[in-house]
């Protein structure tokens, strides 16, 4: 049974997400002034705070098992320094397919400076809103299969639409993500109220 405490801070959560969007969508063009309210209403009362992906593929194992897993998802509607931290595992648009995503751990964001083990590279300072991604998978050759930031380089915060807080490998296999310790605190009451792992099941393609 979820405590008051938690459905307190899901209720905050929920309220933050819900105007987060609107004024994203209200920025946008999507929507105007007199629609805005509406439109966070109904994502308060309608709306969830995540979705299911399904990731595919070896290059986030152990985090995502061998083969992938299905995720569940928080969205992140608007993204920046304060919303996602070093240590996180992201959704994010694949920087090479528009259509795709990709599942991969943020390494580094704005304000890093990035030095490579090749003394071919000169070091780099990541630049506003930009982020560094790296697959969790140390076995996949970096610039070949690894399909992260060592091979298309820095990528923009906006292109992250979630972190994935749960991962079912197996049926018998699944349990939290591990990321950064300030998200974990920060998703828990979103973990309790939202997570069913039987519909999880259901949509596992494994």
């Amino acid at each position: 049974m979820v405590s008051a405490a938690t459905w307190i801070r899901y209720v905050y959560g929920k309220l933050e997400y819900s105007a987060s969007i609107g004024w994203k969508n209200y920025k946008g063009g999507q929507i105007t002034d007199r629609e805005l309210g509406d439109t966070i209403w109904k994502n308060f009362f309608q709306g969830k705070l995540t979705f299911l992906h399904y990731n595919k593929g070896e290059e986030m194992a152990p985090t995502l098992g061998a083969q992938g897993g299905t995720l569940l998802v928080r969205k992140i509607p608007w993204v920046d320094p304060t919303k996602v931290f070093v240590g996180d595992v992201v959704v994010l648009k694949d920087p090479v397919k528009s259509d795709d995503y990709l599942v991969r751990r943020l390494a580094a964001i704005e304000g890093y400076e990035m030095v490579s083990t090749d003394e071919k590279d000169e070091p780099f300072v990541l630049e506003k809103d930009q982020c560094w991604v790296l697959a969790d998978n140390e076995d996949v050759k970096p610039k070949q299969e690894a399909k992260d930031s060592r091979t298309f380089g820095p990528v923009s915060l906006t292109d992250i639409v979630g972190r994935a807080i749960y991962c079912l490998r197996t049926a018998v296999d699944h349990g939290p993500v591990n990321n950064s310790h300030f998200s974990m605190q920060k998703d828990s009451p979103v973990l309790e109220v939202e997570l069913d792992v039987d519909e999880m099941a259901r949509s596992h393609k494994a």
